[in-house]
């Protein structure tokens, strides 16, 4: 079919938003309008386009090849759109989601992130406890913190920092139900850590499986509740390092026993990589690396 009209820059625009999320419903939100606003856009830009430019997809919306002719003129508005700001205000602007374990979101995303949304008063971010296994097609979540070397198609993946899962307890515990000396005596010691039944990720399970069976305990799906029953003297803990080093009451068991190395990683589709929010809130993750190296440099060198 072939039309004389001339695509909107409003439903350009839509149909990016769309492109993006995958979801009707979450370019809703971060356009301001309902979801019938989109989808009579679509279908207008669909009209003057005169063919299909999105098809459902698992877990949401696709684009169609003849779709893709629209996606460089949508860029191209949102480029110019972008350069009427001036050089001194903030440009960036929506919604960015990430979906990340509590640890990392308390300690590492939200000092990663603040400086951004301070630079930019017009963007939010939402941040999601999640830990679990990455998605292929997973919507409304535009950054993805895994646990391990994630499996993913049309993504990008990036190593964020390892860290080491270990044994802590306080030393009130300890005292209390003596310390053990080998991984066999931990049978007799009450284990803090994940509910088992909801585990989702290899590694976790992998921690879980190297050590025997223990008598009823504190199972919690947060790891600061995991990080709080021990330091209340509830059993010996299976934490990150980085997290219990922040609780002077606990001290490390089995060291020369027990250590189990893990790597963070940062996720983003494609798609996502297209909304210049997204594509910034990413590097600020990567880019945080640094300050976080170097901060831990100086925890260990004051130790």
């Amino acid at each position: 079919m072939v039309t004389t009209r001339t695509p909107d820059a409003e439903g350009l625009m839509t149909f990016l938003a769309v492109a993006r999320l995958g979801r009707y419903t979450a370019a809703a939100q971060v356009l301001g309008v309902n979801h019938s606003t989109v989808s009579r856009r679509i279908a207008a830009l669909e009209d003057t386009m005169g063919g299909r430019v999105l098809t459902r997809a698992s877990g949401g919306w696709a684009v169609t090849p003849f779709g893709h002719r629209a996606i460089a003129a949508a860029e191209r508005i949102e480029y110019e759109l972008r350069g009427l700001v001036d050089d001194g205000q903030p440009g960036l602007t929506g919604l960015v989601r990430i979906a990340a374990p509590d640890a990392f979101t308390a300690l590492y995303a939200v000092p990663a992130i603040a400086p951004l949304q301070e630079a930019n008063p017009d963007l939010a971010f939402e941040l999601i406890s999640a830990t679990q296994r990455v998605r292929q097609h997973r919507s409304g979540v535009d950054i993805e913190i895994a646990v391990g070397r994630p499996d993913v198609r049309k993504a990008l993946a990036t190593p964020i920092f390892r860290y080491s899962l270990a044994l802590y307890a306080s030393e009130a515990y300890l005292a209390a139900h003596g310390e053990p000396t080998t991984i066999a005596q931990m049978a007799d010691h009450r284990l803090i850590f994940y509910i088992e039944s909801a585990l989702q990720i290899d590694e976790l399970d992998h921690a879980l499986a190297e050590l025997p069976a223990s008598p009823p305990s504190i199972r919690s799906t947060g790891v600061f509740a995991h990080l709080g029953a021990a330091a209340a003297g509830a059993g010996i803990a299976i934490l990150p390092d980085f997290v219990a080093a922040r609780e002077p009451s606990l001290r490390r068991v089995l060291a020369d026993h027990y250590d189990h190395p893990v790597e963070y990683w940062a996720v983003t589709r494609e798609e996502s990589l297209r909304n210049t929010a997204v594509a910034a809130a990413f590097r600020a993750l990567v880019e945080y690396r640094a300050v976080w190296d170097e901060q831990r440099e100086m925890r260990v060198a004051g130790e």
